[in-house]
């Protein structure tokens, strides 16, 4: 059975990003669809009775974390956060309900954890989330995106963002970093970026590996650089495991091999995740991270932690890990 792998990375060459988002408020997930005015406040924050926009792993599902998006006035959609995702992107799907179309003289490269795609964009006038406003510019349209969500959110959306996420509350709070200390409870892990990613120097099985933290795959993945490395220091060689066939955002599929892993040491913190799919994807390829060890960490993992701090600013995150 094929496992997958959305929406990963999103690289779109060419494209034209939108501007910064501007400090906005905060408001509730509407019944029905309105027209937010724009009013100049601190941060935006989702909150829901029952888990719609943020849930944890559990046996039979794999969490994701969603954000509530106005476009063009009509809304809310959702669209998956994905700090794996160079650019916020809307799916054939949503730019039909806008009843935007696509300019046949401009495509964008869209690369995925298993392939790449030239696609299209469209134009939009504005994008909110809560109030963050997004002014006009064109987005990507991809093939697919997690869960049945409408889209990605994008690194465009979140630089210089603090995004707090509790899994156990149901609640995502996206605000302007103020360079805020981790609260009582919380385990700091340093992170770098790296082609607008967040990387953590992590260990696995006594391992050193780039860690790539993306919040929009479904799965952890790691290149064959970091198999080979944890069979070898376990002593017995390059073990057999299940075949898994692997889709990414672009739709392309590549099969990888699934085996049980030890646990993840993200700096003092250790996560147990019981096995990961193996290959040398395209992904890795792109970034030219097949040689060394590396990994992305998807929701399978952080979907495991009580609440998650990313900040961009203060670069790292804040971990809260109770239940494990």
């Amino acid at each position: 059975m094929g496992i997958f792998a959305l929406p990963l990375l999103v690289l779109l060459a060419g494209a034209e990003p939108l501007p910064s988002l501007d400090e906005r408020v905060v408001v509730p997930p509407p019944a029905r669809p309105i027209v937010i005015k724009p009013v100049l406040l601190e941060s935006v924050a989702v909150v829901a009775e029952e888990p719609r926009y943020v849930a944890p792993t559990r046996l039979d599902q794999i969490g994701r974390i969603w954000a509530p998006v106005t476009v063009n006035g009509r809304g809310p959609f959702r669209l998956v956060l994905a700090t794996g995702a160079s650019n916020t992107a809307v799916t054939p799907h949503l730019a039909e309900e806008l009843g935007v179309q696509a300019d046949p003289s401009h495509t964008v490269m869209l690369r995925g954890s298993t392939g790449s795609v030239a696609v299209p964009v469209v134009p939009v006038e504005s994008l909110e989330i809560g109030d963050f406003l997004m002014q006009p510019g064109r987005l990507a349209v991809i093939p697919d995106a997690l869960g049945g969500a409408d889209g990605v959110l994008g690194m465009d959306a979140l630089a210089n963002k603090r995004i707090q996420i509790d899994f156990r509350h149901d609640r995502v709070t996206i605000m302007r970093s103020k360079n805020q200390r981790a609260a009582s409870g919380f385990t700091i892990i340093p992170v770098s970026m790296l082609h607008g990613l967040l990387v953590v120097d992590a260990v696995m099985g006594g391992v050193p590996v780039k860690a790539i933290i993306d919040t929009g795959g479904q799965v952890t993945l790691g290149n064959q650089a970091l198999r080979t490395a944890l069979a070898a220091r376990r002593g017995d060689g390059v073990q057999d495991g299940k075949l898994d066939q692997v889709f990414g955002s672009t739709l392309d599929m590549q099969v990888g091999t699934r085996l049980a892993t030890p646990a993840l040491a993200l700096g003092t913190l250790q996560v147990r995740s019981p096995s990961m799919t193996f290959a040398d994807f395209e992904i890795f390829k792109h970034w030219k991270m097949t040689e060394e060890p590396a990994m992305l960490i998807g929701m399978d993992v952080i979907g495991l932690l009580d609440a998650l701090v990313i900040d961009y600013r203060r670069q790292e995150l804040q971990v809260k890990l109770s239940r494990m």
